[in-house]
């Protein structure tokens, strides 16, 4: 078989198309289902493991549907009445990489087998899953698939949909008669291939799907007397001219071709559905109508918010991103009829939600397999993912109790704006020193030596700093990620990182077997092989130096850009590979957590004010599992919605809803741009608004953005000391609440901050709400500011509430469900409400008053 893929490297291309072409993709795949009434019967109910069911009717050509036994009636997955369910192809890829972001494109389609035919629909029981699986040719591994599923907790019987997909040539024909010339189709099928679909209930909630497509088989013709095809297939149709209606028939050819590298899984969908989730994204809430690729990668820089995204096209190949581009999706979803789905593996998938009536999975590889959820609320679903998933620990309380001051300068200046923050009186949990490790000028601003050691010079008495520090019950955290740049040209590093895990032969490989030299932003890094079994054992050697210093936490960045054509030790595909090393590397971080932990001994064990935390912005589905907490990355010091703040309130709540239960932003963004004519710089006004919003996230953390001296810090003058200090109180004042829904997180997976549709799910003005507003817990609604210049906000009041919202700052009560309502929030009293009466508003209203902010 020819070769279906082209990496193409754009890392230093110059002076591009600022408005690039969207990817072109594989369109959404349609076809005919039919059957074979001999052996699939007209209505047929079977059981799927011990509580659910299917059904399949032929009417209208046949469609199946799932459900729940205890509510037999409420499909929780179906098909589209005759229309295929299982389709596949064979297409060209090209993919498109640029210093950490991907495009993937499809090419050529050399075929498409879009027709299905059911042979079979079965339900099978342990005892004679194997002696069926060795008489029904199953594809390769099958056999042991009961074994291989028991250990997933699988229960039979399973359900096996058995049959063949296919592809049709359309050919034209000039037919005589009456001495007249008329047009015909006559459709001959060609291309065809076995498949085999498993249904077998995983849990109670959950029931698991998977889908394999055997090799294809050219020429192929089937027995119209047996199958029973429908007219459609038997007849050939007179067309007007040379134009045809059937958007489903596709041309197919290839010949010679045996595998296919595209599976499609096709079911129903309401017009009226919301689709919520598929990770962290920043720019929707509801992505019904759009098609959403999961796939790891740098967000970008403006992501369609202009002029920034000219600009950043322009001068670095799509470097801008675009609405879809995320470090941390996850093929995961909850839509407002109360159905959820996820995918399992970690393919390159696309989710096609274009149509109204449809849903389409399109997976690059030769199956899909993945989860059905049943619930009947959010919350549920959310609890039911993050069960099989994996869900965070609790945070330690020290992380959580005031602000995390992050900042850069050396020993001198961090002492220096300490004493001013004890002067402001500010409640502070943490020193985050980002540059410990030194600091480089680049063409982008400040960046940082990435050779994981202390840099003397920049911090003298260093472990003396982080004594002094613990002593006043505040911690030190620090800055890694899973690259490593060459130090030659730096004065005063003691270890070379980079070439010790080169002689380890750690990092990843090119095609010529060398050290992958990774384009970064301006230089180039090595990236561990998170694969190797000797990098974790390597890298967790550094983090054990990092903490006898003291150190109690640090952010694990990075992990995003894993190149999709590097040679990992492992053998594993990359592309696959790819979108698991975020994965990979949390794991890591937290394996040496946890053995950390396990290693101490008496009080020093169990002793709250000594546990590790550390942050990071890459994930992918099963992150929730391994990491303790995330960062939504680099947004720009903007007031925009792609890009900016709004977009931060975004991707909080949409990754919230995808199982990322603690999750904040930097104070005031991160991403400046200076420039003779484009300038991003972050003011006063929006630094204040920003602290006001993460107040109310489950970390309240500043940043000073990769152009210190551009921006408006918290310590830049009166005003912004002060509201930093006010704000940080408003955050202490909820700690008792925060702690109540961080425990319930580690237990649930329900998230700190939340879209409103977790607990109004049927109010349908809450389903077209993005970042107006959330809720913290049940018991707290915030409506922040995200606007300049705005002093009042518009906020709703959600239908099925039994108590009235009370304002904090005025103690009015708002008591009318389902109403709208202006309210003025200017700088330093933004729009907060609690619940009237309730024991947490009052408790937060005490604190309030005890630390005079109220």
């Amino acid at each position: 078989m020819e070769e279906t893929l082209k990496i193409t490297k754009n890392h230093h291309k110059h002076l591009n198309n600022p408005f690039p072409s969207t990817p072109r993709s594989l369109p959404l795949v349609q076809g005919t289902l039919s059957f074979n009434p001999q052996t699939v019967p007209s209505h047929q109910i079977l059981s799927i493991g011990k509580e659910f069911q299917s059904t399949w009717l032929s009417k209208n050509g046949g469609s199946l549907s799932i459900s729940h036994q205890s509510e037999p009636t409420r499909a929780i997955w179906s098909t589209n009445p005759g229309q295929a369910f299982v389709s596949a192809a064979l297409a060209e890829t090209e993919v498109e990489e640029s210093r950490g972001s991907f495009v993937i494109r499809d090419r050529d389609v050399h075929f498409v087998c879009n027709h299905q035919i059911i042979d079979e629909i079965k339900v099978i029981n342990r005892s004679d899953y194997k002696l069926y699986s060795e008489s029904h040719d199953f594809p390769s591994g099958y056999d042991e698939k009961d074994q291989k599923t028991e250990s997933k907790g699988t229960q039979f019987p399973v359900l096996l949909i058995t049959g063949r997909i296919f592809g049709v040539n359309t050919r034209k024909k000039k037919i005589q008669s009456l001495g007249m010339y008329s047009d015909f189709v006559e459709n001959e099928p060609s291309i065809s291939a076995k498949y085999w679909v498993f249904f077998d209930q995983k849990s109670s909630n959950q029931i698991g799907f998977h889908v394999k497509i055997g090799k294809s088989n050219p020429q192929f013709h089937p027995t119209r007397r047996r199958i029973g095809w429908p007219r459609y297939f038997s007849k050939r149709r007179a067309i007007i001219t040379a134009a045809s209606t059937d958007e489903e028939d596709v041309l197919v050819n290839g010949d010679g071709h045996k595998g296919f590298n595209r599976v499609c899984l096709t079911y129903t969908s309401e017009a009226n559905e919301r689709f919520y989730g598929f990770g962290e994204q920043f720019s929707h809430m509801d992505f019904k109508g759009k098609r959403v690729p999961i796939l790891v990668q740098e967000q970008g820089i403006g992501r369609g918010d202009q002029p920034i995204t000219f600009a950043a096209n322009l001068v670095s190949y799509r470097s801008a991103g675009d609405w879809s581009t995320t470090y941390a999706p996850s093929p995961f979803y909850i839509t407002s009829k109360m159905k959820s789905l996820y995918l399992e593996g970690y393919n390159y998938s696309v989710f096609d939600l274009t149509r109204h009536d449809r849903v389409q999975i399109q997976m690059h590889g030769d199956s899909i397999e993945g989860r059905i959820l049943y619930g009947n609320s959010p919350l549920e679903f959310i609890e039911g993912f993050t069960d099989a998933i994996g869900r965070p620990p609790e945070l330690p309380e020290w992380i959580i109790s005031g602000a995390v001051v992050g900042m850069q300068g050396g020993t001198d200046f961090v002492r220096d704006v300490w004493d001013k923050l004890q002067a402001y009186d500010v409640p502070v949990s943490a020193f985050w020193l980002q540059d410990w490790v030194g600091q480089r000028k680049t063409v982008i601003g400040s960046q940082l030596w990435w050779n994981w050691e202390v840099d003397t010079t920049r911090y003298f008495g260093w472990q003396q700093l982080i004594r002094e520090f613990s002593a006043r019950h505040i911690k030190v955290m620090t800055y890694c990620n899973p690259c490593l740049a060459q130090v030659d040209e730096k004065p005063n590093s003691r270890r070379n990182l980079f070439e010790e895990a080169k002689e380890l032969d750690i990092l990843i490989k090119d095609k010529k077997g060398k050290p992958y030299m990774v384009p970064n932003t301006a230089f180039d890094v090595g990236m561990l092989d998170l694969t190797h079994p000797r990098t974790a054992s390597w890298f967790k050697q550094i983090l054990q130096e990092m903490v006898d210093d003291g150190v109690r936490g640090w952010m694990a960045d990075f992990g995003e850009g894993l190149p999709v054509d590097a040679l990992l030790y492992s053998g594993e595909d990359p592309i696959a590979a790819h979108n698991r090393y975020p994965e990979l590397w949390a794991k890591i971080n937290r394996d040496f957590v946890e053995e950390w932990k396990s290693n101490r001994v008496g009080k020093e064990r169990e002793d709250p004010e000594e546990a590790l935390v550390f942050f990071m912005r890459a994930g992918f589905r099963n992150s929730p599992k391994w990491g303790m907490l995330f960062w939504e990355g680099d947004q720009m010091v903007s007031w925009q919605a792609n890009d900016g703040i709004k977009s931060a309130v975004v991707g909080l709540l949409s990754s919230g809803l995808s199982g990322y239960a603690f999750n904040h932003s930097d104070i005031g963004g991160y991403c400046a741009v200076k420039l003779p004519f484009l300038k991003y710089e972050r003011s006063e006004e929006l630094l204040l608004r920003w602290m006001e919003l993460s107040a109310f996230t489950t970390v309240f953390r500043t940043h000073e953005g990769n152009k210190p001296s551009c921006n408006s810090q918290f310590y830049s003058n009166h005003k912004t000391f002060s509201h930093f200090a006010r704000f940080a109180k408003v955050y202490k004042a909820w700690k008792f609440y925060r702690i109540q829904l961080v425990k319930e997180a580690s237990q649930k997976g329900i998230p700190v901050c939340r879209h409103l549709f977790l607990h109004y799910p049927h109010d349908e003005y809450v389903h077209n709400l993005s970042y107006e507003q959330f809720l913290v817990g049940e018991e707290i609604l915030v409506a922040p500011v995200l606007d300049k210049g705005k002093k009042n906000v518009k906020v709703y009041f959600p239908l099925g509430e039994t108590c009235s919202w009370k304002h904090i700052w005025t103690g009015n009560l708002y008591t009318k469900q389902g109403s709208e309502a202006w309210v003025e929030a200017p700088v330093g009293y933004p729009a907060i409400f609690v619940k009237a009466g309730s024991l947490v508003g009052e408790t937060f209203l005490k604190y309030l008053r005890e630390y005079d902010v109220l």
